[in-house]
């Protein structure tokens, strides 16, 4: 019987005990000269019974690119969710954890020769596709491959655009590539889109498999029986914003183009809604500078220069090019005044500034400054500009989740020996002794 060991980088809580007891435990050890990011795995185990109890037809294949810590993929493992991955280096990750080829879909429109070979290879068959090129270069390479048409769908609501990149036209180029596909007898299986990145509205979803739908009856008339609809990600994941609205226009259009008695395997690729909650940043002020400008009135005003031992190189890359929001949470001292502050992150680069205008009241060096939902981006982009950390990550998990998950392990491994199917995603909701703990929020 399979045993779910503890990893050693890996600390348990008591049930009893919250994150912000132990964001207090970290702020009253520091100042830490590295930025700290606190994973929540209990955020994550709680996701995704939120996803399975919202969309119950909707199997979730997590974006591995969105946040990469093992603890995190193993933590999804064993809850049973596919993987969305993009490149051969995602893929191998994912296989060496002992994920099955038939719970990866290659999601990447545009594969390298070599990762082709090396998904035949590993027999990871669902793959994406938007072009012909791209149609070609599978027929050669990979024939027998099960192909996802990806087309283009954009919400006007989103933090970052993917429809610039990738997706085909739905009416203009879509029946074009189904056609020849057909002429090169490729088995393309269903239709994916992908909305946006972060995506603010939930109509877009509807309205996008409305259009799948009707791909879905093109292909029939040239002789193909879909049996995939792949809805993307898009889906946000703070903790001031529940998929509620989401769900409800997912579950309505599937339910009415896509109803249970058609037998179509409905998946999607969430990322930042599984983890962008799961992590606050624990940082700390470096250094600070006391500025005064001058005003037309010929008064003078005083600017504070804060100094963080993490900025744009590090978690704060989104900030800096996709207009992330970052919102300090800092200790307001008894007496402290307020000031016009810019917060600024360690490096030389003059573009690192994680925070141009902001009010905060007096902060000294060694002061902590807190940003929630971080787990989305923030660590995967950081790098090492100008010789400073990355952020390193401190996992916490709650004992009586850690319990579960072993049983988890357990009872899918003896699934597994009587070879039956446990891949749909919701081991964890039927599990009778689950029950979600409801996280506050970091307040200081």
């Amino acid at each position: 019987m399979s045993v779910l060991e503890c990893p050693s980088d890996l600390t348990l809580i008591s049930d009893e005990m919250s994150i912000g007891d132990v964001i207090q435990d970290i702020i009253r050890m520091g100042p830490h000269e590295e930025p700290l990011h606190v994973l929540d795995l209990d955020d994550v185990v709680r996701k995704h019974y939120g996803w399975c109890a919202k969309m119950p037809r909707v199997k979730p294949y997590y974006a591995v690119k969105c946040n990469d810590d093992p603890r995190i993929l193993q933590t999804l493992m064993t809850l049973g969710t596919g993987f969305d991955c993009a490149s051969k280096g995602e893929m191998e990750r994912m296989i060496g954890f002992g994920v099955k080829p038939e719970n990866i879909i290659f999601a990447q429109p545009a594969k390298s020769i070599p990762s082709l070979l090396y998904a035949r290879s590993k027999q990871v068959s669902v793959m994406t596709f938007d072009g012909a090129v791209e149609l070609e270069k599978i027929h050669q390479y990979y024939p027998e491959a099960r192909l996802v048409l990806r087309m283009r769908h954009d919400s006007l609501k989103v933090r970052c655009s993917l429809g610039k990149k990738f997706g085909c036209d739905p009416s203009l180029e879509a029946p074009e590539l189904l056609r020849y596909a057909a002429t090169l007898r490729m088995n393309v299986i269903g239709i994916s889109f992908h909305v946006g990145s972060d995506c603010d509205e939930h109509q877009v979803y509807y309205d996008a498999v409305k259009i799948a739908k009707g791909l879905f009856d093109f292909a029939k008339t040239i002789g193909y029986e879909f049996s995939l609809l792949d809805i993307g990600g898009g889906f946000p994941g703070d903790n001031n914003k529940p998929i509620d609205r989401y769900a409800k226009a997912v579950n309505v259009a599937i339910d009415h183009y896509f109803p249970a008695e058609l037998d179509i395997r409905i998946i999607a690729e969430p990322g930042r809604y599984y983890v962008a909650s799961a992590v606050t940043l624990v940082s700390f002020v470096d250094s600070k500078r006391v500025l005064k400008e001058k005003q037309e009135d010929g008064t003078e005003n005083t600017r504070m220069y804060y100094y963080l031992n993490d900025g744009v190189f590090g978690t704060f890359y989104c900030t800096a090019h996709e207009a992330q929001p970052a919102i300090p949470i800092v200790e307001r001292k008894v007496g402290a005044k307020e000031y016009k502050s810019s917060v600024w992150g360690p490096t030389c680069d003059v573009m690192d500034l994680i925070l141009p205008d902001v009010l905060l009241p007096e902060l000294d060096v060694g002061d902590s400054v807190v940003f929630e939902n971080v787990g989305a981006y923030g660590q995967v982009l950081s790098c090492r500009f100008n010789g400073f950390a990355i952020p390193k990550v401190v996992a916490y998990l709650r004992e009586g989740t850690w319990k579960i998950l072993q049983e988890l392990t357990a009872a899918a491994s003896a699934i597994s020996a009587r070879s039956i199917d446990s891949s749909d995603g919701k081991l964890l909701v039927t599990h009778e002794s689950y029950a979600p703990i409801a996280e506050a929020t970091y307040l200081v």
